[in-house]
């Protein structure tokens, strides 16, 4: 498992930096979210989110003072991703596990509940690390290693699971991950789950006919209306060298 991190690798001594170098990002999360997560697929993890009570859920968005907050959403690809893990723990039992554009924490949270030898998130927005880390204190799990590097197109090797939420929202990064998910499966024999809520950029691109369907969740009513009422979202497995039929 070493192998796979190289350079990029974060130690708990890592982790212990990220915390006290970025205590201002600890402080503006704890005062601009709110604890919760009952209201979603996996209603057993906690999470640090948006919402409607607080304050920049309706602020003018130039007052924002970091990138664009995506770990600040639960998004349906992602719920249905960690249900199933939640649901199979098996998967993620004793494995090397990447959680790639780990947003929010929780599909790392859930394989880190599910027994996984190791766990590492990867997402580019530092506040995200800080976000998941925090996340993991409220579930009282151990931190994943947190990667703030893009690791798509990198060559890694070690991990036997790599995860995807919701990554599939434009065209270009679908192609992308496309290419390089082919990769890692032809080079190392990683597996791959991805979470989607059947967005057209995702049913649209050629990687959708390489997926099996593994599971379809029903979303929870204000998850609909927070995403434009779509009402599923499916967990799907990818088999680089095998075509399946629509469904």
């Amino acid at each position: 498992v070493k192998r796979c991190f190289g350079k990029i690798a974060l130690t708990k001594r890592n982790i212990s930096e990220l915390f006290s170098s970025h205590e201002h990002i600890r402080r503006f999360i704890s005062e601009n979210t709110e604890i919760c997560g009952e209201q979603s697929l996996t209603p057993e993890v906690k999470l640090r989110l948006f919402t409607p009570n607080c304050r920049f859920w309706t602020e003018r968005p130039e007052l924002w003072p970091f990138e664009d907050p995506y770990w600040a959403i639960y998004w349906p690809g992602g719920q249905a991703l960690s249900r199933y893990l939640l649901d199979n723990p098996a998967v993620c039992r004793g494995k090397a596990v990447l959680d790639l554009g780990s947003g929010c924490g929780a599909s790392a949270i859930a394989a880190q509940l599910c027994g996984a030898a190791h766990v590492v998130a990867n997402d580019i927005d530092t506040v995200a690390a800080v976000a998941t880390c925090m996340n993991c204190e409220l579930n009282a799990v151990e931190p994943p290693v947190c990667v703030t590097d893009n690791m798509i197109g990198s060559q890694i090797e070690g991990f036997d699971l790599i995860l995807l939420g919701d990554m599939f929202y434009d065209e270009v990064l679908a192609t992308s991950l496309h290419n390089w998910l082919d990769l890692c499966i032809q080079t190392h024999g990683t597996k791959v789950l991805i979470g989607d809520p059947g967005r057209a950029q995702f049913e649209e691109h050629n990687i959708r006919l390489l997926l099996h369907r593994l599971a379809q969740f029903e979303l929870p009513q204000c998850v609909r209306e927070e995403n434009y009422g779509l009402t599923r979202s499916s967990v799907w497995s990818y088999h680089p060298n095998t075509l399946f039929l629509q469904t």
